[in-house]
């Protein structure tokens, strides 16, 4: 099954075919840095990034664009409320921004350009524009003219004077056109500026996708991307202006993100309801949140709430657990192959096969990431019902549960899902000081000098003699001791476990 995807061009799905055999250019919007990004912000990111993952994932040669927006009149804005340079707000901004996408676990972009590196690409574009009618000038400013791109409005699917009765344009009598949009503005005081054929100025927006995506991807690439509330004016004003300006297609294939609601409301900056990525991240997982994206298709609307956030935390927690089990399998003493065991191990081979099925066959279809993460679920409880049913395990069993294992790490890494379980050397930092109480109530004999991994050990090993010999008021007082402290006991038929609470 080929790929498709759905092209909000055209408005229906259609086979993936890129311009150039088994390689990808996309080109996804990304911020304008005068301030922190939040979760509105991440789960774009987090959209194309799966994507980009998975079409890497699926053997293309994939070039990834992603722009920085570093001069803009909210840069601006935002400087004079400082009383610091422009230049100042963008270089702090996307080093936070670094920052971020980093500890969200974003791969890195081929290539990151920033808008002020391209202005030479920028105004060679304007002129060629001018020269070919689609744009004029005004007392150093340049506009482009929607009169002359006869197909603007293709992207958003409206009308010209559907636009106008939807959107406050401020008026200005020197534009033909209440909505011609600025591909050039003249200088104002205290505002950066570059040298141009129309006097000290700087770019509109748009004209700084068009510049930057053809730059490296040339004409008509494969995927431009960002979020829906960029489809008008952001890329409806890309689209005239790039087309105006090689008389091509611009972009073959249009992808658009849903948005992140709180409530009743998209959240935004302009709402008030943000949250910001590093003060999320600060209390939770970034595979969490990755999972919270992923468990809805990227063009749909996602709920955003600490409800939400806990149910993607306890899936984390299946999965992570699924692997636990099968690892204390994997590590028991194996017996002699048993034939009354045939149909749990052809059952579990089956599932084995049909969730990688699913999950290709899911995330071919338009990147349908809830439907290929159910196909995972299902593997996680068929896993676990295998481990329970079957008993101590055969080496046959031991080889279709390493098959298993490896095919959650796969699929899940192929959308950017870390299943890595820590090692106990990781672990033994976060644990938590309690355990020294516990180990002076519960141990006998000296204790001093040992760590707390040591004692942990100890207090554990504590617990399962305490159960051979059915002392179980001192197990329980263990197991309770260990769970106000923020560890968790779990007793199975291969033996126990311990997690650290999230």
């Amino acid at each position: 099954m080929s790929i498709k995807v759905f092209n909000t061009m055209t408005r229906k799905k259609e086979d993936f075919v890129p311009r150039d055999a088994g390689k990808v250019g996309m080109y996804i919007c990304g911020p304008t840095v005068y301030n922190f990004i939040h979760v509105g912000n991440a789960r774009t990111y987090l959209s194309f990034d799966i994507i980009y993952r998975y079409l890497r994932y699926k053997g293309y040669a994939v070039t990834y664009v992603r722009n920085l927006t570093d001069v803009d009149d909210k840069i601006i804005n935002k400087a004079r409320e400082e009383g610091v340079s422009p230049e100042e707000i963008a270089e702090r901004f996307i080093e936070g921004y670094w920052d971020d996408v980093k500890s969200m676990g974003l791969a890195e972009p081929t290539i990151e350009p920033k808008a002020t590196e391209h202005i030479g690409e920028m105004i060679e574009i304007i002129e060629r524009l001018i020269e070919k009618g689609h744009a004029y000038v005004v007392d150093g400013d340049v506009y482009f003219e929607l009169d002359s791109f006869a197909e603007y409005g293709k992207l958003s699917h409206r009308s010209l004077d559907d636009m106008r009765a939807g959107e406050r344009v401020e008026i200005d009598p020197r534009k033909r056109h209440p909505m011609d949009f600025a591909l050039w503005k003249t200088a104002k005081p205290g505002e950066p500026a570059w040298d141009s054929p129309w006097g000290q100025g700087r770019p509109g927006w748009h004209i700084e996708c068009t510049a930057m995506s053809l730059k490296y991807l040339g004409v008509n690439f494969d995927i431009h991307g960002g979020g829906r509330d960029l489809i008008f004016p952001h890329h409806e004003n890309e689209v005239a202006q790039t087309e105006g300006y090689t008389g091509q297609p611009f972009a073959k294939y249009w992808l658009h993100g849903g948005m992140v609601n709180i409530g009743d409301e998209k959240m935004a900056k302009s709402v008030g309801n943000i949250v910001l990525v590093r003060e999320l991240l600060q209390g939770t997982n970034a595979n969490v949140l990755r999972l919270l994206a992923l468990g809805t298709h990227y063009r749909s609307p996602i709920d955003f709430s600490p409800d939400k956030l806990v149910e993607a935390e306890a899936a984390y927690e299946r999965f992570l657990n699924a692997r636990r089990r099968i690892r204390e399998a994997l590590e028991a003493p194996s017996v002699t192959a048993l034939a009354e065991k045939k149909a749990l191990m052809d059952g579990l081979s089956a599932d084995l096969k049909g969730a990688q099925e699913k999950f290709i066959e899911s995330m071919d279809d338009d990147f349908n990431s809830a439907a290929a993460m159910a196909a995972l679920f299902e593997l996680v409880k068929e896993v676990n019902t295998f481990i329970e049913a079957y008993g101590q395990m055969t080496m046959d069993a031991r080889e279709l549960l390493e098959k298993v294992d490896a095919l959650l790490v796969v699929l899940s890494g192929a959308v950017g899902l870390d299943l890595a379980l820590p090692e106990a050397g990781d672990l033994a930092d976060k644990l938590p000081d309690d355990v020294y109480r516990l180990a002076s109530e519960v141990l006998a004999g000296a204790i001093d000098g040992m760590s707390k991994a040591e004692l942990l050990d100890k207090i554990l090993e504590r617990r399962v003699e305490a159960r051979k010999g059915k002392d179980w008021a001192l197990a329980d007082k263990i197991r309770d001791g260990l769970a106000s402290a923020g560890i968790e006991i779990e007793d199975t038929p291969l033996g126990f476990r311990w997690k650290l609470k999230v």
